[in-house]
């Protein structure tokens, strides 16, 4: 088959395993953005011991493989290492939670108040920096995760219907409860904040959906990683304007199970985003790993089994803020296809400008110094707004209240409110 033909045939192989996504490939660097923002990423897993000597295989068969894969049971370790280029977080959570809440400086907020347990109140900690994970699945229903530091150890268990959290450093549990028929779903239903990507599987099935024909896709050697003979499969975009450079995937030769997954900017350096098993086992865990009773003398916070039944009513300018959140994703626009897609909201004139200045002042030091070390102020035929930067994802707000982002370079962002300024 000539070479043409193959990169054809493996698109082709690409579309078909993501046609029920159809949509997402046109949002890959929101997915994979969405994703790295939300989590973190893993540094190297274990230093490779010599590439293994595996018998060759096509991209268009590697990403099949990985397609067929259905593990459903292992457990094992990770490391995670984000580097989004971001000022250190240290500290800021808890005033960002605070300045955000209702009343400002002065509020009470659920984050800043609440249990340390709280699955929630994690993904501040988890959003840059390096991590190492436990982590056990035994099927859609039951799974654990247990985020390893210093002497302690936060644990998030799902065992059917039940949810618990335990963060051993404060001795406090959180408790919630999924509503019922949940445990027979794929997915089910989990605090907010916790349904997030943890393995390199989940991060790659991310990358695979929205793949299409804007994405080049290549077999580029082998890796042993966690003691385990990996195809490194290489997808790269084919535009130029992408923030993303390559997003390397290592697939178990035995299993198509994704072990490791690395994202590399396009500006060079370290990766944005790493995540690998250091130590992995395709064996069913013990069903005793899913069974947890809070320790004595633990504080035990319960979630909220149906939010409705909880719901405290608004202030007005809560709902007028949600309400113009809701107006502005209900007229989102996507721009441009595959890797140099944006995503344009639309808002009310002046919203974006005045309320930032309105929420900036009443943010603590530390928290307003954040906000404007991401911050250059940009001017072109949309107008004038301030471009937030990341080494993956850039924003610009225009102060007329409209928003861009993407996975995207600067230039690309003032390009495409150009164009659409026409």
């Amino acid at each position: 088959m000539a070479g043409n033909d193959r990169a054809e045939a493996t698109e082709e192989v690409v579309s078909r395993v993501t046609r029920r996504r159809k949509a997402a490939r046109y949002a890959v660097p929101v997915a994979v953005a969405g994703v790295a923002a939300a989590t973190v990423g893993l540094v190297p897993a274990l230093a490779a011991s010599g590439d293994p000597n595996l018998p060759k295989i096509s991209a268009h068969d590697l990403v099949q493989k990985i397609a067929a894969s259905d593990t459903q049971q292992l457990s094992g370790s990770v490391k995670i290492t984000t580097d989004l280029g971001l000022p250190s977080l240290a500290g800021l959570g808890g005033s960002m939670a605070q300045s955000m809440a209702p009343g400002g400086a002065g509020g009470h907020s659920d984050a800043a108040s609440g249990s340390s347990a709280d699955p929630g109140s994690k993904l501040m900690e988890l959003a840059s920096g390096t991590h190492t994970l436990r982590v056990a699945v035994d099927g859609p229903k039951k799974q654990k995760i247990s985020i390893v530091e210093n002497a302690a150890e936060y644990s998030l268990i799902r065992n059917g219907r039940q949810v618990w959290a335990y963060d051993s450093a404060s001795n406090q549990a959180y408790h919630s409860t999924a509503p019922q028929g949940s445990d027979t779903k794929a997915r089910p239903t989990l605090p907010k904040g916790t349904d997030v990507p943890t393995t390199p599987k989940q991060f790659a099935d991310e990358v695979l959906k929205a793949a299409g024909p804007t994405t080049s896709l290549t077999v580029d050697g082998t890796s042993r990683i966690a003691g385990r003979d990996a195809y490194d499969l290489l997808a790269k975009p084919k535009q130029s304007g992408s923030t993303v450079g390559s997003v390397r995937i290592a697939v178990d030769a035995k299993t198509g199970t994704p072990l490791k997954f690395t994202l590399a900017p396009s500006g060079g350096g370290k990766p944005v985003l790493d995540i690998g098993y250091t130590k992995v086992d395709f064996a069913k865990p013990a069903a005793s790993t899913f069974d947890f009773t809070p320790p004595k003398g633990t504080k035990v916070t319960e979630g909220k089994q149906h939010a409705e039944q909880h719901a405290t009513k608004p202030s007005r300018q809560e709902q007028q803020g949600r309400s113009q959140a809701e107006a502005a994703l209900s007229n989102a626009k996507v721009i441009g296809k595959g890797w140099t897609s944006v995503l344009r909201l639309d808002g009310p004139a002046g919203a974006v400008d005045k309320g930032a200045k309105g929420d900036t002042s009443k943010m603590p030091g530390n928290a307003q110094s954040f906000v404007n070390s991401l911050g250059d102020k940009v001017s072109g035929k949309f107008g004038s707004g301030t471009v937030f930067h990341t080494r993956l994802i850039n924003a610009l707000m225009t102060d007329k209240g409209t928003v861009y982002v993407g996975a995207v370079s600067k230039q690309t962002l003032i390009d495409t409110a150009n164009a659409a300024a026409k």
